[in-house]
């Protein structure tokens, strides 16, 4: 089958790219079993480069080579396997059906279990000497068929999903937990329908109680787990679906309605009052507010007029906008933000992968122990055999193990998005918790980032200070770095930007500064340091410049000027500090700066180390000698030069308004750009890991328990029902702590999309 660019609606795919991706949502799942054998079909397949599935959602990150093999192929092998694979964003036309579905079968077990419990009652009391019965053979036979004839529509009608999902197991050459459900129901009704012909027990009770008990906890497990799920799942139903696009603008103001998927850059649109912003774009005409809490966290409304920045998803509180949409579809923060989100709950722990990969040898083993338990009871009892087995089979429960991470993470995930901290990797939930140095960057991490230029001193005569800066700007402008944004923005304010010299190949050194050419000379703007490696010449700086931090400009000749720059403390960084100290943890400062200025900084805020001029492989170096000593290092960054100790570090966050690479390569990203949510951070994770080994620890000391009191004959299935079901139960509802205590310092209310309303208020 040739690759398709168009399968089904929802699915894209682009056939010029070496990769696509899609985001599915996976039905019919039931177990850690069932996501282990459809992760390893898919990833067999040719042309898959990864598929990963969230036991806890029932999503599923696909990525593919077009070029090799169609989605279509995919999906039908998914399909092959008995299960079914949508666009995550698209509705199942049969989900309503599947609902009802199972209420009647629900239902149908409900009101047997009523009758044949009726039914069962007189053989009950008959060997009570008490009670003067007359429960004659015959009679007992009529009721036996009776219950038997009851019992008939709830195991080929309610137990319908156990034993289509045991085949699909069984035919994958995996055994799930449905197997064992299945063989359990299978034989009890097998056993129970000789025993009415041939005389002796039956247990068609204890097997209609069994499935109605299963059903229902199979009911409520879903609910729980879709709870856990709301918080995320709010943030992704803030995806604008609709958006007006002008026809004839400026000529009139004309509009057709149009999926927000489908705009393309460069489109004109127009935002009415209350609307969503369907695109990242900027305002062409017009006044208005807008609620971005979704991407900050801030809940001030956020002022908007010509020239500003337009985030998609956001909502337009007042004016109406003309806007040109500079980033659609899958490219607009949001969409980018919610990508991150969905992968990083997609992600397990590596003790969750080790449980989902052993799932099958664990059901394996079961089924092993329940016929060694049959074989040794006959010996011993044989008229309590059969039903020993069968709770072997039923009493076990791999689905705890599997919900006990993905529950917890999706929940906590979903919080710490609502407080404006985007969890772009998994393993940052349980990293986090365990860190135990934090290393901070300073300026636009501690500091605010927003440097002003203090004063400018000429290192030749001749030069004044607009001249400087004429020909500062175009060098400053090559590069984020906050340092030398501050020249460049100061260089704008006096006007004169755009109006210096013409450079070429420039190029910025990561923590350092920016080298460029310009009429045959090579100048360079950044630390001190690095300008003199390019003139070699001693430099003494001005005593007025003590205390601040310095840019330099010099050329091939030598120094030309020194540009003295000031940083504000942030507000909640000396909170933050504290904090953290208050939690037992190191924190270190590291940065490029002077020493005088880190040192001052680590002064006020009551660093425990800091370290000042370090260059970006110093830095690197620091914190792999502190991992050397078994550290668990945090990193909190903000620039270009933070970019590989970032990628080092255990855990990276970064700062919200920071350098893009740094953002690239962090696990957390302050979205609100405030170091308070920092504290919010640690609070939920460290919540998130201990509710995570609480769910670990009951799940394994359940099976531990479980399995050898049922081999024991202390159980009856119907016991073996109630604690399989409430083992999950008991998981899913743990991890729904996630919301409750331990709050956050601040949660803000995004804004609710009409799809999300209902969803946005669970967390």
């Amino acid at each position: 089958m040739t690759s398709e660019t168009s399968v089904m609606p929802g699915l894209q795919q682009a056939s010029g790219e070496a990769v696509a991706h899609e985001k599915l949502a996976i039905g019919g799942m039931r177990c850690a079993a069932c996501s282990q054998i459809i992760e390893y079909r898919v990833r067999h397949l040719a042309g898959v480069a990864d598929f990963r599935i969230n036991a806890a959602s029932q999503r599923a990150e696909l990525r593919w080579d077009p070029r090799r093999i169609g989605l279509r192929e995919i999906v039908e092998a998914i399909a092959a396997l008995g299960y079914s694979a949508l666009p995550a964003g698209e509705k199942d036309s049969r989900a309503e059906q599947k609902k009802k579905m199972i209420w009647w079968r629900l239902f149908v077990a409900a009101f047997a279990m009523m009758q044949v419990m009726m039914y069962a009652f007189p053989a009950y009391l008959q060997p009570v000497p008490q009670v003067d019965g007359d429960l004659t053979p015959d009679i007992d036979r009529l009721l036996k068929i009776a219950s038997m004839v009851l019992t008939v529509p709830v195991v080929f009608f309610s137990s319908a999903p156990f034993f289509s999902s045991a085949w699909r197991s069984l035919r994958n050459r995996h055994v799930g937990m449905d197997v064992p459900v299945s063989v359990g129901i299978l034989v009890t009704f097998g056993a129970s329908v000789w025993a009415t012909y041939r005389g002796g027990p039956v247990y068609y009770d204890s097997l209609i109680m069994f499935v109605t008990l299963l059903l229902l906890a199979r009911m409520l497990q879903d609910r729980v787990q879709g709870k856990s799920m709301a918080a995320l799942q709010a943030l992704t139903e803030l995806v604008p679906l609709t958006a007006r696009r002008l026809i004839d603008y400026p000529a009139s103001r004309r509009t057709d309605e149009v999926e927000a998927g489908s705009l393309h850059e460069g489109d004109l649109l127009l935002v009415a009052p209350g609307a969503q912003i369907p695109a990242d774009g900027v305002v062409l005409e017009g006044q208005s507010e807008c609620d971005e809490a979704l991407m900050t966290g801030e809940s001030q409304a956020v002022p908007k007029d010509v020239g500003a920045q337009l985030v998609g998803g956001a909502l337009n509180l007042s004016g109406q906008l003309v806007m040109r949409a500079e980033r659609v579809g899958d490219a607009t923060q949001l969409s980018v933000l919610v990508q991150k989100m969905e992968a990083a709950a997609n992600e397990k722990p590596p003790l969750v992968e080790l449980a989902d990969r052993h799932a099958h040898w664990f059901m394996s083993a079961i089924l092993v122990v329940a016929a060694l338990a049959a074989a040794v009871w006959s010996q011993i009892d044989a008229s309590r055999a059969l039903w020993i087995a069968v709770t072997v089979l039923v009493v076990t429960c791999p689905c705890a193990l599997s919900l006990a991470a993905p529950s917890v993470m999706a929940g906590a995930i979903g919080r710490l998005a609502r407080g404006g901290v985007l969890v772009a990797r998994g393993r940052a939930i349980e990293t986090l918790a365990r860190a135990t140095h934090f290393v901070f960057d300073k300026t636009g991490t501690l500091t605010e980032g927003r440097l002003q230029l203090a004063a400018v001193h000429a290192m030749r005569q001749g030069l004044g200070r607009a001249e400087l800066l004429r020909m500062a700007a175009p060098i400053a402008a090559a590069s984020t770095h906050p340092v030398s944004q501050a020249v460049a923005k100061a260089a704008a304010a006096a006007g004169i930007f755009g109006h210096g010299m013409e450079t070429s190949r420039v190029r910025e050194v990561a923590g350092q500064g920016v080298e460029a050419e310009a009429a045959s000379r090579r100048y360079r703007l950044g630390n001190v340091s690095f300008v003199q490696e390019l003139h070699g010449q001693a430099l003494s700086l001005p005593p007025e410049f003590a205390g601040k931090i310095v840019s330099a400009l010099g050329d091939d000749a030598g120094w030309i000027a020194l540009f003295a720059l000031q940083d504000e403390i942030r507000p909640d960084a000396a909170a933050c500090i504290a904090f953290l100290r208050a939690q037992g943890k190191h924190v270190w400062l590291l940065s490029g700066d002077k020493r005088d200025v880190v040192a001052k900084v680590a002064g006020e805020l009551g660093v425990d180390i800091a370290h000042g001029e370090l260059h970006p492989e110093q830095k690197h170096d620091m914190v792999a000698a502190l991992q050397r000593q078994g550290a668990v290092v945090a990193m909190v960054g903000d620039g270009m030069n933070d970019g590989p100790v970032l990628s080092l570090a255990d855990v990276s966050v970064a700062m919200g308004q920071g350098a893009p690479i740094a953002q690239v390569r962090s696990d957390l990203v302050l979205m609100s750009n405030r170091l308070q949510d920092m504290e919010a951070a640690v609070k939920t994770t460290a919540r998130a890991l201990a509710l995570i080994r609480q769910n670990l620890g009951w799940a394994l000391l359940y099976n531990l328990v479980a399995v050898p009191a049922a081999v024991s004959g202390l159980l009856q299935p119907w016991h073996a029902a109630i604690g399989m079901a409430l083992s999950s139960l008991i998981v899913v509802g743990n991890s729904l702590r996630i919301f409750t205590g331990g709050a956050p310092a601040r949660e803000t209310t995004m804004p609710e999309s009409p799809a999300g309303k209902d969803a946005a208020g669970v967390a």
